[in-house]
């Protein structure tokens, strides 16, 4: 007689449980041997595979709310609800940020981290699941980057591990935090600046990718300065008498024509670009404000503080040729990340251990769908692997630090992993080839290619997880590589000053004009399976009807 999926899985569950008994309950932190070990990673999996249903709505509810930086407020509430009610203790607005929190739940080392950023893009609202544009609400954010999949990997697979850890008195406490603002590099920096990592001995890190991988080192991203320079000047009547007025809009322009010119003297592995985001009222007055707001990247620090000043300083040539003032204001910042050796090692047989989840002919068809929308590479410029569809296997091997990079982007998880060991998983719940920043990165985000990829990259985490635990070696280790090796010459210094404040007033205004409209389309997991379910799209769906 043949079991089914679910007998079979309550037979696994039953021999881990046995297995663990036989072990005396307690299990000693200078005990655990490869049986030990095994046995609880077999029993994490199946902790995490008894959570997919939970995870899909996670997935799906935090897409819906489609949140810009310093605006998570609905995605946060959520989030933490989930967390107290699963035992965590819950710290708000930490690092004076109100969406920000932290969830903690154990007691005693080691003290692991686990983060995952939940923040959305401009204009980048689109029906999940639809191989065209297809916005829910016209001009809205959404989440063209797949933040809204990591914190469902990092939450359930601490849950997992936790059942663990009191059934078996694992000593250990875990972390949960978020991303909060990345896309605005808004938040960890003042983590860090804030003491929030001060007593944690290692950091997990997730986000979401097409591939199934991790890294350790250099990984060739710049580190960057965000900056917004503020010019005042006095109205005029810009006809009757434009010579009593001093234009702060000329200012902003002068200012960007002397950065422009400023590029050819830099080196190409910088980038640098900028948004007016003040401009003036209307073309008859003289402007007496404008803002021009810049990222500045490089690859090393000293590179990065050198666009910085330089910038300060044509900024301050402007001022004086238009005769106005001036004031800059530090916005975001992020090193150029460097992860762990160990715990990469680690986490590499982890993933190999998942492996790639299993993609059915829709996953598929919706994947090439989109590589064709996008006009996708044929092949991935980093790795050389084919573009077309979804990856199937777990193709890429292990890889340290790059010899060489020419600079790209940046990601302020570089704060946290240069002070204290971390390690980056990039979980495959996205669809490769896609743009990046782009509305089309959203299709995937709320669909089985999503909840799938993040399901295996839960596995993944807990199974990591449960290393760092019963392992105090690979702790040791991992903080042996980050004194002798990552800062034995490179020691980190903060962009911010102690006064700088986060800048949570960013993206105000734009939720309070989405989201009345965004609010009628929130997922209600109680009456639809699914957020494709709820909007009544037919999956895939690859043309528009006619």
């Amino acid at each position: 007689m043949r079991l089914s999926s679910n007998l079979r899985r309550l037979a696994g569950c039953l021999l881990i449980f046995l297995f663990l008994l036989m072990m005396g309950g307690r299990v000693s932190a200078q005990g655990y041997d490869s049986a030990r070990v095994e046995a609880l990673k077999a029993a994490a999996l199946a902790g995490v595979s008894a959570r997919e249903k939970a995870v899909q709505e996670m997935v799906d509810m935090v897409f819906s709310f489609g949140e810009l930086g310093f605006q998570e407020v609905e995605t946060s509430k959520y989030l933490t609800g989930i967390l107290r009610k699963n035992g965590f203790t819950v710290d708000t607005g930490i690092a004076h940020i109100p969406t920000a929190w932290t969830a903690k739940w154990g007691s005693g080392s080691p003290v692991i981290a686990l983060g995952s950023d939940i923040d959305c893009i401009p204009k980048a609202s689109q029906k999940p699941g639809v191989a065209y544009k297809s916005p829910i609400v016209e001009g809205a954010p959404g989440h063209g980057e797949g933040h809204n999949s990591g914190q469902a990997v990092i939450i359930y697979a601490a849950i997992a591990v936790k059942e663990l850890m009191e059934k078996y008195h694992i000593p250990g406490t875990v972390v949960i935090w978020p991303g909060v603002a990345e896309e605005l590099l808004g938040s960890k920096a003042w983590y860090i600046r804030d003491g929030i990592f001060k007593n944690v001995d290692a950091c997990i890190f997730t986000h979401v990718a097409g591939a199934f991988v991790t890294q350790y080192g250099d990984l060739g991203y710049n580190g960057m300065v965000s900056v917004r320079f503020d010019f005042d000047g006095d109205a005029a009547h810009a006809a009757g008498a434009p010579w009593r007025g001093k234009s702060a809009l000329d200012a902003v322009e002068l200012m960007d024509v002397g950065w422009n010119f400023k590029r050819e003297h830099l080196k190409p592995t910088q980038r640098s670009h900028y948004v007016i985001t003040d401009g003036g009222d209307q073309p008859n007055v003289v402007p007496s404000k404008a803002s021009v707001w810049y990222y500045f990247r490089e690859r090393q620090y000293a590179d990065i503080m050198s666009m910085y000043q330089s910038a300060q300083k044509i900024a301050q040539g402007a001022a004086l040729m238009t005769d106005t003032r001036m004031q800059y204001h530090i916005l975001g910042a992020a090193w150029a990340p460097h992860f762990n050796q160990p715990l990469s090692e680690v986490m590499y047989r982890n993933i190999r251990r998942v492996g790639m989840p299993v993609w059915s002919d829709a996953d598929q068809q919706l994947a090439r769908a989109v590589q064709k929308l996008v006009e996708a590479p044929k092949v991935d410029f980093e790795d050389g692997s084919p573009i077309d569809g979804l990856k199937t296997r777990v193709d890429s091997p292990l890889h340290g630090s790059v010899p060489f990079s020419m600079g790209g982007g940046s990601d302020d998880i570089g704060d946290i992993s240069w002070n204290l060991p971390t390690v980056q998983l990039y979980y495959p719940a996205n669809i490769p080839g896609t743009k990046g920043h782009h509305w089309a990165d959203a299709i995937a985000m709320a669909t089985p290619i999503a909840h799938k990829g993040s399901l295996a990259g839960a596995k993944a985490t807990a199974l990591t997880l449960i290393d760092m635990l019963t392992n105090p070696g690979l702790i040791a280790a991992a903080k042996e590589y980050f004194v002798k090796v990552q800062t034995k010459e490179q020691h980190y210094v903060s962009f911010i000053g102690e006064s700088d404040p986060p800048s949570i007033f960013l993206n105000q205004a734009i939720m309070e004009k989405y989201r009345p409209a965004m609010k009628k389309f929130y997922y209600d997991p109680s009456k639809y399976k699914t957020y494709l379910e709820q909007l009544g799209i037919v999956y895939p769906t690859l043309e528009a009807k006619p």
